[in-house]
């Protein structure tokens, strides 16, 4: 099924006896695809772009790189550096922007713009009864009531199937630099990541790259990128020599290069910065590859290793991104949160019939 308005996609829904599988590029999904597809590429095309207000609203079928591009030529941007998961996953499908807002999927920018949500400031779904629903709107202030908004972004299409999506924008930078710091063990690298990102100088990317290096990132204004990037040099100094990148790190991190084509199985944890290393230690990763200071960290380790049961409980959670085994892909919520995440869906999608979208 492939609908070409909201108002198809909502007959459809509402006649719906049976699970539907919303699928967009399929470049995000990690479960397996469970009922009858539901293509929303038809859904496409860009509703309103004012490059002076930095607003954007888009059809949620709407592949990203046709997004970009518009943005690209405004000298605009996405704030939240948008994760190329295809090769990790083995895809080769089309990423749209509504399965970057489903994942909420957020790059290394993340640090200093937030993630996908947080640049998210307009809806339109269709719920599990066929309803058309709108929350926020065009600019931030319009965000009224229950912040759906909020609510959808992540939730990988178990809440309804959007449509439509509002983003604020930010300038592309005039001047970016990149620092590298060589050597560092993972337990020191978070400290020199933990030290740039609390210092004033405004850190868009801190990542460690074992065996690459420790990398940390400021964008802007070139005469305030050259003074942030020598401050930065100074204060990273203690950590060991410090120097300029002499390629872009940034698209491998984001898209975890690292492990592309790599066997085994991947999984990515969200974290305390400062356990970050203890538990690759605990993990006996084959590779490890933090971003956001440490606060996200990418595993690749032994095929059927269930991860959750070697760490332990530990301050934060598991996902599985890519594997052949049977273990579940989300890490079991606490019993409070469950709760609320099942009357969620039991007002969202009374019928069952949406599962992870992608």
């Amino acid at each position: 099924m492939r609908p070409a308005t909201e108002v198809e996609l909502a007959e459809i829904v509402k006649a719906a006896k049976t699970p539907l599988a919303i699928t967009g590029g399929d470049t995000r999904r990690l479960g397996p695809v469970r009922g009858e597809v539901l293509d929303l590429s038809g859904l496409s095309g860009i509703s309103l772009y004012e490059p002076g207000a930095l607003t954007l609203v888009v059809r949620a079928g709407t592949p990203l790189a046709k997004v970009e591009a518009a943005l690209a030529a405004e000298g605009q941007r996405l704030p939240f550096e948008v994760p190329d998961m295809r090769r990790l996953l083995g895809r080769t499908g089309e990423s749209t922007i509504g399965g970057v807002v489903a994942a909420n999927a957020s790059g290394p920018r993340r640090v200093q713009a937030g993630a996908c949500r947080d640049s998210l400031i307009g809806i339109r779904f269709v719920d599990g009864t066929g309803a058309v629903i709108r929350n926020g709107g065009r600019v931030m202030k319009n965000v009224t009531g229950y912040d759906l908004v909020k609510l959808l972004a992540g939730s990988r299409g178990t809440l309804g199937v959007l449509t439509e999506v509002a983003f604020k924008l930010l300038p592309a930078p005039e001047a970016t630099a990149t620092l590298r710091i060589a050597g560092l063990d993972d337990a020191r690298a978070v400290e020199a990541l933990s030290s740039a990102l609390t210092s004033p100088f405004d850190v868009t990317g801190a990542a460690h790259w074992p065996d690459h290096g420790t990398f940390v990132r400021v964008e802007g204004f070139a005469p305030s990128v050259a003074y942030r990037s020598a401050e930065l040099k100074k204060r990273l100094s203690a950590f060991g020599p410090v120097e300029p990148a002499l390629t872009d790190p940034w698209p491998a991190i984001r898209d975890v290069a690292p492990f592309h084509g790599a066997e085994g199985d991947v999984w990515r944890l969200s974290t305390v910065p400062s356990e970050a290393a203890s538990l690759v230690t605990r993990a006996n990763a084959r590779q490890a590859l933090y971003d956001w200071g440490g606060g996200l960290v990418w595993l690749l380790v032994d095929e059927g290793t269930d991860l959750r049961a070697t760490l332990g409980p530990f301050r934060g959670h598991a996902t599985l991104i890519r594997s052949a085994s049977a273990l579940p892909v989300f890490h079991p919520e606490p019993t409070p949160i469950a709760a609320l995440t099942r009357g969620l869906r039991a007002k969202f999608d009374p019928h069952s019939l949406f599962s992870e979208s992608a």
